[in-house]
C-alpha cells in the first residue's frame, strides 16, 4: 500500500521545486499526467527516475490496437513504473498495449486501465455516456475485461475497490483516485474517500494531488496519507 502523488504541475521547474524538500530517505511515488508530461516531454521521467521517484505515468491511452501498441513500446522505454489505458478501447487494444509494452529484456511496467472516472457521476452515465448500467456494474464489467487481457489492474474510485478486488481477486491492483482528507475539499471529484477508508476498502494505491500539492507543508501531508497506509497494513 502507499501513496502517489499527482504532480500536476505545469512545467518541471514548479514540479522539481515542490520536491526538493522531500529528504533523500523519502521519496514519494509520483504521478505525471498529461500537462507535465506534454510540457516537458519524456525528460522528466528520466529525471523524476533518476532522482529515485517511483514513476506512474497516467496518459490513458485510448486508440486502435495497433496505435497503442506501438505508442506503448515507445512509454516502456522510459522507464515508468506504471502505465495506463482506458478500459473502454476494449480487451484487444488492452491485450495490444501490454504487447506493446514488453521490453527486449523481457521487463515490462505495470498496466492498469482506466474504469470510469472519478469526475463522472451516475447521472453522466446514464444520460451523456448512454451507459444504462449502474456505476459499479459498469466498473467491474471493465475490470473483468481487463483482467481478461491480463493486465496487472485497474484505475477506479475508492468506493469500487472493495468490489474490484472480490470479483478479480487480492493481487489485481486497486489505484484510487478521488482521495481527500476529511478537512479537504472534494474539488471536482464526485466520488471520494479519505486515505483511511481508500486503504480499508482495498486500495493499494491511493493518488492524491491538491490536498498534498497545495498543503501548506506537502511533505507534512505526504506522511500523513503514508501513515494510513501503515495503519492499514498491519
Amino acid at each position: 500500500m502507499s501513496v502517489i502523488i499527482a504532480l500536476d504541475f505545469p512545467s518541471a521547474t514548479e514540479t522539481l521545486q515542490f520536491l526538493d524538500p522531500f529528504p533523500p530517505n523519502e521519496r514519494p511515488f509520483v504521478k505525471i499526467g498529461m500537462e507535465l508530461f506534454y510540457a516537458e516531454g519524456p525528460g522528466i521521467v528520466s529525471e523524476l527516475k533518476r532522482r529515485g521517484h517511483g514513476v506512474f505515468l497516467d496518459l490513458k491511452l485510448h486508440d486502435i490496437p495497433n496505435t497503442v501498441k506501438r505508442a506503448m513500446a515507445r512509454l516502456s522505454a522510459l522507464g515508468a513504473d506504471i502505465v495506463n489505458v482506458h478500459a473502454a478501447g476494449g480487451t484487444d487494444m488492452m491485450r495490444a498495449a501490454l504487447e506493446g509494452l514488453v521490453r527486449p529484456d523481457g521487463t515490462r511496467p505495470l498496466l492498469i486501465a482506466v474504469t470510469q472516472l472519478t469526475s463522472t457521476s451516475p447521472q453522466m452515465l446514464r444520460d451523456e455516456l448512454l451507459i444504462g448500467a449502474p456505476m459499479e456494474e459498469t466498473v467491474l464489467h471493465y475490470a473483468e475485461n481487463a483482467r481478461a487481457a491480463g493486465l496487472d489492474g485497474v484505475v477506479c474510485s475508492p468506493l469500487e475497490a472493495a468490489a474490484v478486488k472480490a470479483h478479480c481477486g487480492a493481487g489485481f491492483l486497486a489505484v484510487t483516485p478521488g482521495v481527500r482528507f476529511a478537512d479537504s475539499s472534494a474539488d471536482d471529484q464526485k466520488r471520494v474517500m479519505t486515505p483511511e477508508q481508500a486503504f480499508a476498502a482495498g486500495s493499494d494505491y491511493i493518488v492524491m494531488g491538491r490536498p498534498i500539492t497545495r498543503a501548506q507543508d506537502p511533505v507534512a501531508a505526504w506522511r500523513r496519507a503514508e501513515a494510513a497506509a501503515t495503519v492499514a497494513s498491519r
